[in-house]
């Protein structure tokens, strides 16, 4: 087919083509361009960039929330695909879309309540921030290994400039730079492992990735296929170790502090929120592409590798827990609490892995690695309000008293109860106390961990080792509670807070959420079941 007759072909098809289903990333590239043309063109008095930003990614998300019903919800993958295949728009990309696009628009207002960039810099940061987005939307509906890779660079290229945007603090620019030189190299490993995989397999779609695994290893053991598993363990170690950064999963951790730290706690909330919702979408489709079950040599390694994830989910959850503790710095003590996180949901990802070999179900007849993926789920939609909340605090904390350091906000909670309250609703949860929505998805994580530990003993040391890490984390999570409530005003103290009626209403609008996930749980697992439904992979 002719290049002119593929262009009349897609004008014949009207709506009916990918640009239907594509509406919320072309909305976002819109309002990229609009945030850098209101300057260009003079509009910014009268159209700020930010009012672009904000309109564009609630525009996006309710054509996002709006096209749900239009999902394809059967095993017919080719009803999903867009773009020769290249993109797949399935309840599993749809419901991370929506996950995405909520948590940017909840950023933009926070940025806008916090006055965090001036006018001159509002449409150089909106953009940058809706060009990551971009980039995570393309990874959560990523078919094809070119796109995925697009993706994640498109997220991080914008991440490392947000990070450093405040040009005049020194702390700022080191930490992006770090973060560009760090990122530099996990992207070139995670192209050479990604190249690896794709040349043993002789495809870079993912949806052929278990045709072509059938060919090579057929009902072959891992052992009578020496070179290609050899470079297929290679690959995946290495993709395993890209996505580990963009993670922060032990070893790859190093970067997140130092990154928080020198950046917006509006920033960092990003970092820490968005950016781990998107990978971990990614991470589950690829892992799902190679390790098919039906093929006993990948269901073989997806056992293995499984095991590996949980004891990387151990020190990951345990480093996060312990380094933490002594930090007085909010934003790198909540970077710290963002490594401790990922650790808890790659355990989820672990027991995934291990029951998705197996043909365990629960007693309602749900497949076991079906539920594992719904508690993932669930895990991340708690995870997003109460990470939210404590950084939300951070900034308009910070906003008052100039400082991020502990030490100055003794006995600031009672100068701002709501804000005190709201910021411990967030904390509790992320503790998992209940009746919280972090607690839920804790426990539907530990739940998934306990069914695969009929299959293998070391997940009840996965499952000992979340339990554990949720006590220590009650120590840092609580010390900030009682510096802010019991401690007496000392010298280090800065003022008084005087939150106004926006920020509050802003506080309290996210912190509703969790204590609904708490409550509500028949309410909100339906959407966590229809996103990880069998068709989701």
């Amino acid at each position: 087919m002719t290049f002119a007759e593929l262009v009349a072909q897609w004008l014949q098809q009207g709506l009916k083509s990918p640009l239907g289903p594509f509406a919320p990333e072309l909305v976002i590239s819109a309002a990229i361009v609009g945030a850098l043309l209101v300057r260009l063109g003079g509009f910014d008095r009268a159209i700020p960039a930010w009012f672009v930003a904000l309109g564009g990614s609630l525009l996006a998300l309710l054509l996002a929330v709006t096209g749900l019903d239009d999902v394809p919800r059967t095993l017919a993958v080719d009803d999903q695909l867009l773009f020769t295949g290249l993109l797949r728009l399935d309840p599993w990309a749809a419901f991370f879309r929506v996950y995405v696009l909520l948590f940017t628009a909840l950023i933009v207002g926070l940025i806008v309540l916090t006055r965090l960039v001036d006018h001159e810099d509002n449409p150089d940061l909106f953009a940058m921030l809706l060009g990551a987005t971009l980039g995570m939307l393309l990874m959560c509906s990523a078919n094809h290994v070119l796109m995925l890779f697009l993706g994640i660079e498109m997220a991080s290229i914008p991440s490392y400039a947000m990070t450093g945007f405040f040009k005049g603090r020194r702390q700022s620019g080191e930490a992006a730079l770090k973060f560009a030189v760090y990122g530099a190299a996990a992207a070139g490993i995670l192209l050479y492992g990604l190249s690896l995989v794709c040349g043993i397999l002789g495809t870079a779609d993912l949806q052929e990735f278990s045709p072509k695994l059938a060919l090579i290893f057929g009902d072959a053991a891992l052992g009578d296929r020496v070179a290609e598993t050899r470079g297929l363990a290679l690959g995946l170690i290495l993709i395993l170790a890209g996505f580990g950064f963009k993670l922060s999963l032990v070893p790859f951790h190093f970067w997140c502090p130092d990154a928080f730290e020198g950046a917006a706690a509006e920033i960092a909330a990003y970092l820490s929120v968005a950016s781990k919702g998107a990978a971990f979408a990614a991470l589950v489709r690829f892992l799902a592409a190679i390790f098919d079950p039906t093929i006993p040599a990948m269901a073989s390694m997806g056992y293995g590798a499984g095991i590996v994830l949980g004891g990387v989910a151990i020190l990951t959850a345990t480093l996060g827990n312990l380094a933490a503790y002594p930090q007085t710095n909010l934003k790198r003590l909540f970077a710290y609490s963002t490594i401790a996180h990922a650790g808890y949901l790659l355990m989820g990802v672990a027991a995934w892995l291990v029951l998705l070999s197996s043909s365990l179900v629960r007693q309602d007849g749900t497949p076991a690695a079906q539920r594992a993926l719904e508690g993932l789920v669930y895990y991340l939609v708690a995870y997003l309000f109460m990470n939210l909340v404590v950084f939300a605090a951070t900034a308009m904390i910070r906003n008052q008293i100039f400082s991020e350091d502990l030490r100055r906000w003794s006995g600031l909670g009672a100068s701002a109860p709501l804000l005190t309250g709201c910021l411990a609703v967030g904390l509790f949860s992320l503790i998992g106390v209940p009746p919280f929505g972090g607690f839920i998805g804790k426990l539907f994580v530990f739940s998934s961990l306990v069914d695969a530990s009929s299959l293998h003993g070391i997940f009840w040391i996965v499952l000992a080792a979340g339990a554990i890490n949720t006590v220590f984390s009650l120590f840092y999570y609580v010390k900030i509670l009682r510096v802010m409530v019991l401690s007496p005003r000392s010298a280090e103290t800065a003022g008084e807070l005087n939150v106004e009626w926006a920020d509050n209403s802003y506080l309290l609008m996210i912190t509703i959420p969790i204590v609904v996930l708490g409550l509500a749980v028949p309410l909100v697992l339906p959407i966590c079941q229809w996103a990880a439904g069998p068709w989701s992979l």
